[in-house]
């Protein structure tokens, strides 16, 4: 099983650029095989870039879900951080940072959503509840609507259409806000998928809110009660996951033309875990939901088609 690279270690680079960024392909194909399947729809170029990313929020994660979770702290994120400044100045310290600093040289972008995305992570060490879906939001937004922001460049903009949107369309550059909610999105199907493996480390993500809506206290979450107060919590939670997928479409238009099956793709196929949980009967805690290899492929017509039409 391919390891990834100790975030917080310091190593000799050995390797050349074009190993590094196979390291981040065997990487995000091994950690992410729905995300990988629709990296292999962008042109070469742009899939690598996105690799790079993807490694890079993998390893941000590990630091509070990983094998060194334990000894993490917010010393060790603020270390992180610092490495990830050496990295926006050109410095490599792992192997698989010489594919993020060639990526940022390639396609440069901002390095806040980066600090946002520790910023989220670091909120995992101190809470482990939230109150109100506003709540939530913001660590959704931190640890997976920066993901938009990062990759945004990458993926690149039509100009036509750009220059062709309506003009309260052009107070922003590009589909920054589209972006934010597919990750807000796909964030909220994590959420839902994970409710049995979060609660087995003591944290509820869904907002504490929500569940005294439909009568249902943590306590009942934390052991696993499936019942019809669960089931009408959890078709609450669909509901609003897929308004997010819904608000993320209508950017893709915006996108270069080898750009958006790629992101129809991704979006279909993530959002195809929401029927999978509806299949289960929204058990959670037991099933882990997810769409069989083979069921994948049949996204990616869909997906072609909806590129076509914009």
């Amino acid at each position: 099983m391919l390891q990834l690279p100790k975030p917080t270690t310091t190593q000799k680079v050995l390797v050349s650029l074009s190993e590094s960024y196979e390291l981040c392909r065997q990487i995000t194909s091994q950690y992410s095989k729905t995300f990988y399947l629709g990296t292999l729809l962008m042109p070469p170029k742009k899939r690598r870039a996105i690799w790079a990313i993807y490694v890079w929020c993998r390893r941000t994660d590990e630091l509070v879900d990983g094998p060194q979770a334990a000894s993490t702290n917010s010393a060790t994120l603020d270390l992180w951080e610092k490495n990830l400044e050496s990295i926006f100045a050109g410095v490599v310290s792992a192997d698989v940072d010489l594919a993020l600093v060639d990526t940022l040289e390639n396609y440069p972008m901002d390095i806040q959503p980066f600090r946002d995305m520790i910023a989220g992570v670091k909120m995992d060490l101190y809470r482990s509840r939230y109150e109100t879906f506003e709540d939530l939001y913001l660590y959704c937004y931190r640890v997976a609507g920066t993901v938009g922001l990062m990759t945004s460049p990458i993926l690149g903009l039509d100009q036509a259409e750009q220059n062709a949107a309506p003009p309260w369309e052009k107070l922003y550059p590009g589909p920054q806000k589209e972006a934010v909610a597919l990750g807000i999105a796909n964030q909220l199907v994590n959420i839902l998928r994970d409710v049995g493996e979060d609660a087995q480390r003591g944290r509820i993500y869904l907002p504490l809110e929500d569940l005294r809506k439909f009568d249902y206290s943590p306590e009942d979450l934390l052991a696993g009660v499936i019942d019809e107060r669960w089931r009408a919590l959890m078709q609450f939670e669909i509901v609003r996951a897929r308004k997010y997928y819904q608000e993320s479409s209508k950017g893709i238009k915006y996108l270069t033309r080898d750009a958006r099956w790629p992101v129809w793709a991704s979006l279909l196929l993530y959002q195809g875990i929401l029927d999978v949980i509806e299949q289960n009967q929204y058990d959670v805690f037991n099933r882990r939901a997810y769409v069989p290899g083979v069921n994948k492929f049949f996204y990616l017509p869909e997906a072609w088609l909806k590129a076509q039409a914009m």
